[in-house]
């Protein structure tokens, strides 16, 4: 069991690193031990366009942490995000094997296996699975109420499984970076994902809510109820165009916006109004597309937690109440954990690389189809599975 665990966020903006141990209590989150962050090159909305660049913007910011930890890194865990993941749904059901009918671990990974190969094609060409999530199970056509349908008597087994995917090449892409820049990737993780396990609790998890991570170039959204994720969505704006709103309506340097879209007070004067205006439309705008998802998912206005804001562009200070008006919904800014208060974590944009970590600890498999497991691991990887999503 690894005693140390590092997570990379690779972002558009920033590739942020943690660096963490685990807590002697069970209860407490892993103890973080050094951060570091290094200006992200060669990416566009999350995609790689030169691996080079990114080597060496994550070699430094490996080396920041590494330095500040006082660990020696070799193995990482990296976040997987920008506009190529997707979701896909699909349904499989299989006969249950044992003769006295009653549903053991091994009748589930046989029904996700069938529910994988119902996907369609343009769902898996040229594309990763990254996570198999099962959203729930029916016995005999009548829908299993328990996360767990072992133990349970009947004939045939279904299962409504998520599919969390992305570009195939971006993984490679990703993996040949980090690589090249003298680390191992141990596995991958989908970075809305990784920002749950940090910036949700069990209760918001458990009654529904929408986890909005707001990039410099990517607004990437994952929806939670009854403790488990059930929808993810990324979209090709992020905080940068904010920026550059400013930038073109008030015609001032690119720098000079991005310090005003934060509350700096620069020299030149600037009606507060219609830069709240600029902000708040490109904001409303962004918040539109979330709406729009959820319309589509059936989960408009239906999320008692509301929504939850991290990343970079979460720390605009109007942001809470704009998606607060759009979306009709509950609003907040997520905290920073317990954990990462003592390093000094300034704010939710660090939420992916440290729920990495968390993700590393795990072992990364309490999201997977367990179908290659041995009975024995089949119980124990399922049993952990649902331990994770438990209220």
């Amino acid at each position: 069991m690894a005693k140390h665990v590092t997570g990379i966020d690779i972002g558009s903006y920033h590739v942020k690193v943690v660096i963490a141990e685990r807590s002697d209590d069970p209860r407490l989150p892993p103890r973080i031990l050094g951060t570091g962050y290094a200006e992200s090159r060669g990416l566009r909305q999350g995609y790689i366009v030169s691996i080079p660049e990114v080597a060496r913007s994550v070699a430094a910011a490996v080396s920041q942490a590494s330095k500040a930890a006082r660990v020696k890194v070799k193995h990482v865990y990296i976040g997987v995000g920008g506009i190529g993941i997707e979701e896909s749904f699909s349904r499989g059901e299989t006969v249950v094997e044992r003769g006295d009918s009653i549903i053991t671990a091994r009748d589930l990974p046989r029904a996700e296996k069938v529910s994988f190969e119902a996907l369609p094609a343009v769902a898996r060409q040229n594309r990763k699975i990254l996570h198999t999530i099962p959203l729930r199970y029916t016995v005999d056509g009548v829908r299993v109420l328990a996360k767990n349908p072992i133990g349970m008597k009947g004939q045939r087994i279904s299962v409504e499984t998520l599919f969390i995917t992305c570009m195939e090449r971006h993984v490679t892409d990703l993996q040949t970076a980090v690589e090249d820049a003298g680390f191992e990737v141990d596995d991958v993780c989908a970075s809305p994902l990784a920002a749950s396990f940090v910036a949700l609790s069990k209760m918001q998890k458990r009654v529904g809510c929408v986890l909005a991570n707001i990039g410099s170039e990517t607004l990437s959204v994952i929806v939670f109820e009854d403790s488990v994720p059930v929808s993810i969505k990324v979209f090709p704006v992020g905080a940068a165009d904010i920026t550059n709103d400013l930038a073109l309506g008030l015609r001032i340097s690119p720098e000079d916006a991005e310090q005003l879209k934060m509350g700096a007070v620069l020299g030149a004067p600037y009606p507060k109004r219609k830069i709240d205006d600029i902000i708040g439309k490109r904001v409303s705008d962004m918040f539109k597309l979330v709406e729009a998802h959820l319309k589509k998912i059936g989960k408009d206005e239906l999320l008692p937690a509301g929504i939850i804001l991290t990343g970079g562009g979460s720390s605009i200070q109007t942001v809470a109440d704009l998606a607060k008006a759009v979306l009709r919904l509950p609003s907040r800014t997520a905290p920073v954990a317990e954990g990462a208060q003592k390093m000094q974590l300034r704010d939710s944009s660090w939420a992916v690389a440290y729920g990495l970590t968390i993700w590393g600890f795990d072992g990364g498999h309490e999201l997977e189809s367990p179908e290659h497991n041995t009975l024995t691991e089949m119980f124990s990887n399922l049993w952990r599975w649902f331990k994770k999503f438990l209220p």
